[in-house]
């Protein structure tokens, strides 16, 4: 075999996620600004083409969410126009049926988000989150086996706290930062291992010394991937809301910190995250969800000077990389694992959800920003 065909072989090696681009790594330059660009508009408009689950569902905050920052990104009339459709046409600016669930407000964040910039800035496009988030605060939670508390899973944190926080500042409703401050200490007592810096996905993956203990094979604890990144992507969401003198603001600052420190050392050698985040023998194969809200998250903290870009740059450019092996042609995201509580190895080059490409787009735009 002559120099070329080996050095044709080493390419290939390198490929992450089973060659779903058949290109080597050296063809694309994955932090041109334009590059970046051109693959969030593409991956956006084939999420747009390819719609899933109700427009006020869970799924589709996480992927409005990374919608908007698209569109801060590169400016896209088709994706601002994507989001109104979604807002005002289809969900008449109002939040899921569950009022005391944070599942359904997630999505009011983008509502937020786009009354913020429309200049014709109307009361209905606020209010019926308002009177939601006003029930919410207001009656108990209608608790249930391990739902003891209103915040009682760490996705949660991506879903509710931004949603307080954001309508709290915008509003001048200080109530709302009050509740979001009780109710994420009450998450966070109940799920942050300190010894870990990670969040138990629920009361039933904490250990408590009896039989209903769960554990992965090879007898550590279980810490799921997207959760903890539901739980970073939800504290970057939340910090880029508060004032810098907000007087629980270094509460969250440390736990970001924390946390981030913790999945900069769990890495894979390819630049993902696997579904287990302790176990990551186990779980061969990157999660794109998990991986994206980790790589949005760590570049957030190198961009804003909260984190050492010596130590956590190299970290979110290397996960970024990695991502954008997992988009096919078309601008599908794959290997996304499906909707779920905990770790699984269900989900192939041919697994998509929205919320895996709504944690694409949220890391391309903080990626654009490095220097």
């Amino acid at each position: 075999m002559n120099v070329k065909s080996l050095l044709l072989v080493f390419t290939l090696i390198l490929l992450s996620c089973t060659g779903n681009k058949n290109q080597a790594e050296g063809e694309v330059n994955y932090f041109d600004a334009k590059y970046i660009k051109q693959v969030m508009d593409k991956a956006a408009e084939w999420q747009i083409a390819h719609p899933k689950h109700a427009q006020y569902d869970w799924t589709n905050g996480a992927f409005y969410a990374g919608m908007f920052a698209a569109w801060e990104t590169t400016k896209s009339q088709k994706i601002y126009n994507a989001m109104m459709a979604m807002a005002r046409d289809s969900n008449n600016w109002e939040p899921g049926r569950r009022w005391y669930h944070a599942d359904d407000v997630v999505i009011c964040q983008t509502y937020m988000d786009l009354y913020r910039v429309e200049k014709d800035k109307k009361p209905e496009m606020l209010q019926p989150t308002i009177d939601t988030l006003i029930k919410f605060i207001s009656e108990p939670y209608p608790v249930r086996g391990i739902e003891i508390i209103k915040w009682w899973w760490c996705d949660a944190l991506f879903m509710g706290p931004p949603t307080l926080v954001k309508f709290g500042i915008t509003t001048g409703d200080s109530r709302f930062l009050e509740f979001n401050d009780l109710y994420y200490k009450e998450c966070y007592d109940l799920l942050y291992n300190k010894e870990e810096r990670l969040f138990a996905r629920d009361l039933a993956y904490v250990i408590k010394g009896d039989s209903t203990d769960r554990f992965e094979a090879n007898g550590k604890r279980i810490f799921w991937s997207r959760g903890n990144g539901w739980v970073l992507g939800g504290l970057v969401r939340l910090l880029k809301e508060l004032p810098k003198n907000y007087p629980n603001r270094p509460f969250y600052e440390t736990v970001y910190k924390e946390m981030c420190a913790r999945i900069a050392e769990l890495q894979q050698e390819d630049g993902l995250w696997r579904a287990s985040l302790l176990d990551p023998d186990s779980y061969p194969g990157g999660e794109v969800s998990g991986s994206g809200f980790f790589c949005y998250s760590l570049a957030w903290g190198v961009n804003e000077g909260i984190l050492d870009a010596a130590k956590y740059a190299p970290a979110a450019k290397k996960a970024w990389a990695s991502l954008n092996k997992c988009v096919n042609e078309d601008g599908r995201v794959g290997w996304v694992q499906p909707i779920g509580a905990d770790p699984r190895r269900n989900f192939s080059a041919d697994s998509w959800e929205v919320y895996g490409t709504g944690a694409f787009l949220l890391a391309g735009s903080e990626i654009i920003k490095m220097k």
